[in-house]
């Protein structure tokens, strides 16, 4: 049987404990929002959340997905966010890991958690005909199929529209970093 030799290299260690302490955040941040909310906006919290955990999924995948080449043409053409959609493209392990697997899981994670306190929500109304273990299980059904089908939806948009949404995303790094005070990239 052959040996399988893998280099872990500084990104694997840095991308690790900052997953930690991004959950950290976000779980802290959520947990705190959701109770302090009545049901709809609790509903609403767990909605966006998933829909986080799908936008960026798909960007993840259209940029694993991308081609260099439109965005070297448009570079020549001194279009500036080429550089950053470019910069994306070299970088797309890296960029498809973040986003993918530390936003999306994470996105993923908090909506599970999140739509728990919802299930705590339902059964502290104290309707007479709910049943925790039922409410539980429609409740995790619903956030589990709504976050697979759109994830399924983006990666199916993310493959077809890959130079679009890699486009779109170095527009927006480009005017983040440009027209902000807030430095993602820098470029030498």
């Amino acid at each position: 049987m052959k040996k399988v030799k893998i280099k872990l290299n500084a990104w694997i260690y840095k991308i690790t404990i900052a997953t930690f302490f991004i959950t950290i955040l976000i779980s802290y941040v959520t947990d705190l929002l959701m109770a302090h909310t009545g049901l709809i906006l609790a509903i609403f919290a767990v909605l966006i959340i998933i829909l986080v955990g799908v936008f960026f999924d798909t960007v993840g995948i259209a940029v694993a997905a991308g081609k260099p080449e439109p965005f070297h043409s448009m570079a020549a053409a001194k279009i500036p966010s080429a550089k950053y959609s470019l910069h994306l493209l070299k970088h797309a392990s890296k960029v498809s890991n973040f986003f993918n697997d530390v936003i999306g899981d994470i996105a993923g994670i908090i909506s599970g958690a999140a739509s728990a306190l919802i299930v705590l929500k339902i059964i502290s109304l104290n309707i007479g005909f709910t049943n925790q273990t039922v409410a539980s299980i429609i409740i995790s059904s619903i956030v589990a199929c709504l976050t697979v089908g759109g994830k399924a939806l983006g990666k199916e948009v993310a493959i077809n529209y890959s130079k679009e949404i890699v486009n779109l995303a170095g527009k927006i790094m480009y005017l983040i970093n440009e027209k902000t005070f807030i430095k993602i990239i820098k470029f030498k």
